[in-house]
């Protein structure tokens, strides 16, 4: 059967798929378009020269693997990159691979552009002489303050699968600054993700290992006031030309410049002068650029120029990873089922488990009141409204049941079968420990059993787990999974 390079490339994601993590494979292989087959070469095309650095460095041996599987060993991988720069006249630039992972871009490749022609000549101004507009008028200030936050940094960023495309390509940012594929870099998520964290770490890294650059975080609406104050004072001119002179422009909450037809218009030449001369521009959002509403088109498509890196609500795991390290930081040990309790409830915003740690910690220390479950619920409850439920004996006999995969009316039933009088036990010792219920209440729900079968159950319980290892620990799983899921009920 003859191959086409759809086809071809089709089975390499089948392979990929089952060596990376969706969303790995989702970031990285699912952009990738197959472009031709020419004998052993497949050609494939990438959004840009950062994709194809990460794909190299990242996954090379990966994608050696998946194409030699399917055209033999001699097989070749090009690449072709689409560039989004409107200015360009060649849309797409093919780049050949070598044996290894596919050879770097040539300078002797047809169609290829030394990124060295492509930046034009930048001439020195004396910037004492420029008017700063974070300065107080009548006071002189020889240095830019970069109005960054220094507990902002890279090390105490948590990584996951949520953002790792962001603080990766941030991290790369801070080593070469202005030379990466991702100018700007526009960093996007809802609120309380690690948006002003991140583009202020990238900030810190870069002043850390560059000391002369010239580094400036500004919130769009102080942007916005700076010019109105230009405008009105007839000195516009004056903060045009200190933009445009500094090193690494960081513009937070870039969506409220939505409507101000002015202030687009004067961002829009400051971010050519920066973008021309190879200064470093790192944006925010609460929303891709895409979807950016009454904002200019020329500005949207300026945006789009280098890399869009969304962050999304961090997994469990993660959130746990974030908690821990705050608790460090405040100096603080909080019990392993609270802090998981506290993370299975706060899910969206990081700034809430922060919230919730502080307000803990003054609980405690106001109250003289230990840090565990109860005091976490009546903090949360502040957070979520739903945590208000409390456990019932129907809720347990539910997640049980699940969990041993027997129908629920079964635990009320008659049946002796043992993987159901096991659930109905566990039903019931975890009951009497979980809820206020009593003995003979209990022994009501579970199909009207006398109170002695209860404490019975209870005993055959805790019997087990002394002796079963495996058994013991599918209690506390259970146990874990009650409290975690006490916002889904």
């Amino acid at each position: 059967m003859v191959k086409d390079h759809a086809t071809v490339w089709e089975s390499c994601l089948q392979n990929i798929r089952n060596n990376v993590n969706m969303q790995a494979f989702r970031t990285w292989f699912e952009p990738i378009k197959p472009v031709r087959l020419d004998g052993n070469a497949l050609t494939i095309q990438v959004p840009n020269k950062y994709f194809y650095e990460w794909l190299e460095e990242h996954y090379v041996s990966l994608l050696k693997t998946s194409i030699r599987s399917q055209l033999g060993d001699k097989a070749r991988l090009e690449y072709q990159i689409l560039v989004n720069d409107p200015r360009e006249e060649e849309k797409r630039k093919p780049y050949a691979g070598n044996g290894n992972g596919f050879e770097r871009p040539s300078s002797s490749h047809p169609g290829n552009v030394s990124l060295s022609d492509q930046l034009p000549y930048y001439n020195n101004v004396d910037t004492d002489s420029i008017k700063n507009p974070f300065v107080i008028p009548g006071i002189k200030k020889m240095k830019v303050d970069p109005q960054l936050n220094p507990n902002y940094r890279f090390d105490n960023y948590i990584e996951g699968d949520c953002n790792r495309l962001a603080r990766s390509a941030g991290y790369a940012i801070s080593r070469k600054p202005g030379q990466t594929s991702f100018n700007p870099l526009v960093i996007f998520g809802n609120v309380g993700l690690g948006k002003t964290h991140l583009a202020q770490a990238i900030g810190n890294e870069i002043l850390e290992k560059f000391p002369a650059k010239t580094v400036l975080y500004v919130s769009s609406e102080k942007f916005t006031n700076q010019i109105i104050a230009g405008i009105k004072n007839n000195a516009i001119n004056d903060v045009v030309t200190f933009y445009q002179h500094i090193d690494v422009l960081i513009v937070d909450d870039i969506q409220f410049l939505e409507g101000k037809k002015k202030t687009q218009d004067i961002f829009f030449h400051i971010f050519n002068q920066l973008h021309q001369n190879g200064k470093q521009i790192i944006l925010t959002s609460d929303r891709p650029p895409k979807d950016l509403q009454d904002m200019e088109e020329r500005l949207i498509s300026r945006f789009k120029w280098g890399l869009s890196a969304d962050l999304q609500a961090p997994d469990l795991e993660t959130r746990i990873a974030i908690l821990e390290h705050k608790m460090m930081m405040e100096g603080v040990e909080i019990a392993q089922d609270v802090t998981e309790f506290i993370c299975y409830n706060i899910k969206n915003n990081i700034r809430e488990l922060e919230g919730v740690l502080i307000s803990l910690i003054a609980q405690s220390s106001l109250n003289r009141r230990e840090i565990d479950i109860d005091l976490a619920k009546e903090v949360v409850r502040n957070f979520v409204t739903e945590i208000n439920k409390e456990i019932t004996v129907e809720f347990i006999q539910k997640l049980v049941a699940e969990y041993f995969k027997v129908p629920v009316e079964t635990l009320n039933g008659k049946t002796r079968k043992r993987s159901i009088v096991i659930a109905r036990q566990l039903s019931m010792y975890l009951a009497k420990n979980m809820t206020d219920r009593s003995l003979k209440a209990l022994g009501e729900v579970f199909g009207g059993r006398d109170h002695s079968t209860v404490i019975y159950s209870c005993r055959t319980v805790q019997d087990l787990m002394e002796t079963d290892p495996f058994f013991k620990e599918t209690v506390s799983d259970l146990e874990k999974k009650i409290r975690m899921s006490l916002s889904e009920k």
